[in-house]
């Protein structure tokens, strides 16, 4: 069993300002201390073409390292148009390619989500359960962490000022690690 619980976070947005962004990388002052978090950034994974899934492009193979050499997931995911934005699901759907060489499998995972409107992105993150049932992933169910209203939740330097958001995200980030150690055992 490992020491440290090592965790993979990426963003489902591109966007430099992204407040999904902003949430993960206000997650690092709230890693307990078993546990560290590693940030992947989503941008260059080409769009997902079959042809080249055997012979895949650096970017993916190197998604699909580290998603390998994580003990758990962690993706602050935005909604675009009621589901999981398309550069997410692209780099999913690449990196779980070809079938049967899938880093995901049996990971424990975990969603927050922060949007500019009142249901915090909640509809993408069920879409994203969904997603987690064919890879054979572990879902981390409570507490849901949705920052609604996020333009008033972040200051101008992207820090997370809610309280009541860093309490869940802590507690959030506490059950994936604890999740990924009874899954070490």
């Amino acid at each position: 069993m490992n020491d440290t619980i090592k965790i993979l976070g990426f963003a489902g947005s591109l966007r430099k300002e992204s407040f999904n962004r902003a949430l993960l990388r206000n997650t690092f002052s709230l890693i307990p201390d078993n546990a560290s978090l590693e940030i992947f950034e989503l941008d260059g994974i080409p769009p997902f073409n079959q042809d080249t899934e055997k012979d895949m492009p650096e970017k993916v193979r190197d998604f699909k390292s580290k998603i390998r050499g994580a003990d758990a997931i962690l993706i602050s995911t935005p909604e675009y148009n009621y589901s999981v934005p398309g550069i997410l699901k692209n780099a999913i759907d690449s990196a779980s390619r070809p079938y049967g060489d899938n880093p995901f499998d049996g990971k424990p995972v975990a969603i927050m989500s922060a949007s500019i409107g009142m249901l915090g992105g909640a509809r993408a993150q069920y879409h994203l359960r969904q997603i987690f049932v064919f890879l054979n992933m572990y879902p981390i169910n409570r507490p849901e962490v949705m920052v609604n209203f996020a333009a008033d939740k972040f200051d101008s330097d992207s820090n997370l000022l809610d309280e009541t958001s860093k309490k869940l995200i802590s507690e959030l980030i506490k059950n994936l690690v604890d999740w990924a150690i009874l899954l070490q055992k």
